[in-house]
């Protein structure tokens, strides 16, 4: 999320409580640190890779990935990782399309009184299910086009997201975690506001280490 990052977590603090908020960023941590450490553990020359929100390849998607690391993102320094192993950056979206969702968590994040928070969460929750599914038809699209017979992608994307049941059934998926548990974390995080022990089953599955067979 860029400069909206101080504004998003702020909220976030204050909807959880700082309790929460803290152990919930330790958990993403963990989560981050087995990903990398699949990474680190596998040969990924010449694996495809497509980032959430990477909107060019080349120059511009590179700036992009620095950028993001600078601004520390595990996700950006796993990418920044595998590229300097030999993998290669793929345009991932539509720039439109990203931008009209950018506006929205910005207006979102931006919001000062619980009227205007209201009314923003508002137009984007009207506009979100058409955005979500123009965004992941175009990345399931780009997907295979771009990718080759007998090549390796790896796709980087938000737990929302439905690009796999889009993409043909010649492509072979591996989920290194499970999507749904992924969700249903997060869902259990934000209404449940206190950490009970569904809640930290399914952390242990978000930072147990991950081996492929």
């Amino acid at each position: 999320m860029g400069s909206l990052a101080p504004a998003l977590n702020k909220k976030a603090r204050a909807e959880l409580g700082e309790t929460l908020w803290q152990k919930h960023k330790e958990i993403v941590s963990g989560f981050w640190d087995s990903i990398a450490q699949f990474f680190r553990s596998i040969v990924v020359s010449g694996f495809k890779i497509y980032q959430d929100g990477l909107v060019a390849d080349g120059d511009e998607g590179l700036r992009i990935v620095r950028e993001g690391i600078s601004q520390g993102s595990k996700n950006y320094e796993i990418i920044g990782d595998v590229l300097k192993r030999g993998a290669v950056l793929m345009k991932t979206e539509e720039l439109a399309l990203v931008r009209q969702e950018y506006g929205y968590i910005a207006q979102l994040a931006r919001s000062k009184s619980p009227r205007e928070k209201e009314s923003a969460a508002l137009r984007y929750k009207l506009d979100q299910a058409r955005l979500l599914k123009q965004r992941d038809d175009f990345i399931a699209r780009t997907i295979n086009e771009t990718l080759n017979a007998e090549e390796t992608g790896v796709l980087f994307i938000g737990a929302y997201h439905d690009v796999l049941s889009r993409l043909p059934h010649s492509i072979e998926v591996v989920e290194v975690k499970d999507v749904g548990k992924v969700r249903e974390y997060h869902k259990t995080l934000v209404t449940s506001k206190r950490f009970s022990p569904h809640l930290n089953q399914l952390a242990l599955h978000l930072t147990s280490p991950i081996y492929r067979t």
